[in-house]
């Protein structure tokens, strides 16, 4: 018996629907199971001038966080923060700012890691003068006033210098941890009258 060419097409093209069909669930399923990682990484929202402030129990503004622009990628839930800048202000304690060319903040908002040109500056205060340190990365642990980074960093108040590699700083108790490769320079402050004329 012959088939033929009228009678044929319409089974060819139930086959070849039927072929398509599973061949696109298998595609969706095997998307499916991509791990999270290997899929694209393109930001789901942007954000420019980002500023958000932090308040304690009393309502007094304890934090501030800006950044040029904030972009959060939905495949890790990363963000990541251009030209971050954070403030700590506390009562009756000197301002801590650290700046960044880059950083990256933790799933909960609790953890900020800072990257490249990094400076940390507190300010002076009644009986302190103000100091700077330098470094390429800083881990910043807000809710435990907490700063720290594994990388090489050079600290500075007033004619003293320290330099290290790894560093720990408690902003609450002023507990400063050098870990390794430490060196400092000291230079004695002068007293007073020490130039004046000893004849006055």
């Amino acid at each position: 018996m012959r088939l033929s060419t009228t009678r044929m097409f319409p089974l060819v093209l139930m086959l070849a629907l039927a072929g398509l069909t599973f061949w696109l669930e298998r595609t969706v399923r095997e998307e499916e199971g991509v791990h999270p990682s290997l899929r694209r990484h393109d930001p789901d929202y942007v954000v420019d001038n980002l500023m958000h402030t932090r308040f304690n129990l009393q309502g007094l503004v304890e934090s501030t966080l800006a950044a040029a622009k904030m972009l959060h990628y939905p495949d890790d839930d990363s963000t990541d923060l251009v030209t971050p800048r954070m403030v700590q202000t506390k009562p009756n304690e000197p301002r801590v700012t650290l700046t960044a060319d880059r950083g990256t903040l933790s799933q909960d908002g609790t953890e900020v890691f800072l990257y490249g040109n990094v400076l940390v500056v507190r300010e002076a205060g009644p009986d302190r003068s103000e100091q700077r340190m330098r470094t390429n990365f800083m881990h910043v642990v807000s809710a435990r006033s907490v700063i720290r980074t594994d990388q090489d960093i050079v600290i500075t108040e007033e004619d003293r210098v320290l330099s290290g590699r790894g560093m720990e700083y408690h902003n609450d108790t002023k507990e400063l941890f050098l870990r390794d490769r430490v060196r400092g320079r000291f230079e004695p402050r002068k007293k007073d009258g020490q130039n004046s004329d000893p004849t006055e």
